[in-house]
């Protein structure tokens, strides 16, 4: 009786361990990792803008697979969905393409076509583009107000964000920002929308009832690209690419409250939060990782390979499944966020750079 005790005790003591290890490594218990593929989360498309082949990839969360592709015009990059799950909106840029690495002399000689510009409208039934709406020049990313009927996009060639007006077709107003905007994101309480600049390394937040900023936020870091909010809209996160870090933001004081700096070779792109508010999940760009933070303490609990270049990101409705957009390897990697651990690549066009989710039309 006492050896087989021992025995028990001892595979016990193992499974406990290897619980713990497997909790720590990942930063959650073995039960989050049960749920994916729920209704919330099969009920689902996946929409992924591919920057040089000029359309989007469709993925059925149910089979983790392209089941179309729509042509939507020049360099598509922002793209998000209506709240109803009925309409696709994707981002169009006449501008060349100018990295970060290329002299400013050598992008001017390039010519842009600024005819290519605005915002396509898709209609998510038919897999069709049904019109352009007129968003200023080079529009980059944008969000949509909760209740569909307004689309606020950057334009990092102007400098400003325009506000488009959904239902008349038409651009309502420009709000100079800082130079080179690109990340948007309304807040939760759907008061003010907020910008980050690249040039100037800040956010711009705008009252979108009068159309004006009312304040510009240092970010501390350098080249900001990304902002997500906790659903209580308690904090703000801010990727800052080439410092590598996070500015944690009060979004009622508009001040940096504390820094997250990632781990090395980091270029923090994306950033998406579930609706729960437990995790922040931001990609690391050249990095080739997810990293993700405990909003609790703002601390990196795990880092997660997911391939070349992560670009965009977005969480499933349910929060169990991550898609990252991984530019330079013209795929989508599906992660689990209960066993933090890639699920499958999915190829899609040619360098994706956006990712949305919406309800099934």
């Amino acid at each position: 009786m006492r050896l087989r005790y021992r025995v028990f005790a001892v595979a016990l003591l193992a499974a406990c361990t290897a619980r713990t290890e497997r909790t720590e490594r990942t930063g959650a218990p073995d039960s989050a990792a049960q749920g994916r593929n729920t209704p919330a989360a099969t009920n689902a498309l996946v929409y992924v803008s591919n920057e040089d082949s000029r359309n989007i990839s469709v993925i059925d969360a149910t089979s983790d697979s392209v089941v179309a592709t729509i042509e939507v015009g020049m360099r598509p990059r922002g793209v998000k969905v209506s709240p109803d799950g009925h309409t696709i909106y994707v981002a169009l840029s006449g501008s060349p393409k100018c990295p970060p690495t290329m002299p400013d002399a050598e992008c001017a000689k390039k010519v842009a076509d600024r005819s290519q510009d605005g915002v396509a409208v898709v209609d998510a039934a038919t897999r069709k583009v049904v019109k352009v709406l007129p968003a200023g020049i080079d529009p980059e990313t944008f969000d949509v107000s909760s209740d569909g009927r307004t689309l606020f996009v950057s334009n990092e060639d102007a400098g400003t964000l325009t506000i488009v007006d959904v239902a008349s077709g038409k651009a309502i107003s420009e709000v100079q920002t800082g130079r080179e905007p690109e990340g948007v994101t309304v807040a939760p309480d759907g008061k003010t929308v907020w910008v980050t600049s690249e040039g100037d390394n800040s956010v711009t937040v705008v009252d979108i009832a009068t159309g004006k900023g009312t304040a510009r936020i240092p970010t501390g870091g350098t080249r900001p690209r990304a902002i997500g909010f906790l659903p209580d809209g308690s904090k703000a996160y801010v990727t800052n690419e080439q410092s590598g870090t996070l500015s944690v933001i009060d979004p009622v004081a508009h001040a940096v409250r504390g820094m997250v700096t990632l781990a090395k070779g980091a270029k923090p792109m994306g950033v998406a939060v579930p609706q729960d508010g437990k995790r922040v999940y931001v990609s690391t760009g050249r990095g080739g990782t997810i990293a993700v933070i405990d909003p609790a303490s703002d601390s990196v609990i795990a880092t997660v390979q997911v391939g070349q270049r992560p670009w965009g990101i977005a969480v499933s409705a349910d929060g169990t499944t991550l898609y990252s957009a991984n530019g330079p390897g013209n795929d989508v990697t599906v992660m689990n966020t209960g066993t933090m651990s890639t699920v499958k690549h999915v190829p899609v066009g040619s360098v994706p750079w956006g990712v949305a989710l919406g309800k099934r039309p």
